[in-house]
């Protein structure tokens, strides 16, 4: 069991180590503990070489639902790795802020399936009424899954604003 103790140990191995792994790990294991302390070393870790470590470094952003990860996450969503792209729109969900809808909704527009699917259900979380358009045509995706993440998207928001 990891203890807040070990945070300075983590986030020495997220910045220094040279295995991408210890970094990925070090990451999600900030995510977990919660400590605010790491903080500017995962937004630092949104940068890094590799991609699965980006993605732990973004999710772990979320899990501390940081606000000041907003703008950081908002760039990721730009990011080359498709799995990054929809990790950061997970984050931005989780952490709420009304200032990620439009550049969310722009996502529901990515080439890659897993980014739509993640980005409407960051959009349901987020629970603006800004989305309620941009799901429903997101429910006549072409993929399945997208489909059903912009249904239950809708359904999130429904339940936080009047929507019919």
């Amino acid at each position: 069991m990891l203890a807040k103790r070990d945070v300075k140990g983590l986030i020495k191995a997220l910045k220094g180590s040279k295995e991408a792994e210890v970094r990925a790990n070090a990451a999600e294991a900030l995510g977990k503990l919660g400590d605010r302390k790491a903080v500017k070393t995962l937004i630092q870790a949104l940068h890094d070489e590799d991609s699965y470590v980006r993605l732990r470094a973004a999710l772990a952003l979320g899990a501390l639902k940081e606000n000041t990860a907003v703008d950081p996450l908002i760039q990721a969503l730009h990011d080359c790795d498709a799995y990054v792209r929809g990790g950061a729109a997970w984050a931005l969900g989780e952490i709420r802020d009304r200032k990620a809808v439009e550049p969310l909704i722009k996502k529901l527009e990515d080439e890659n399936s897993h980014v739509r699917i993640f980005t409407a259900m960051a959009l349901g979380l987020v629970g603006d009424h800004r989305a309620v358009e941009p799901l429903r045509k997101a429910m006549k995706d072409k993929d399945d899954n997208v489909r059903e993440a912009a249904y239950e998207a809708l359904k999130w928001l429904a339940d936080r604003i009047n929507i019919e």
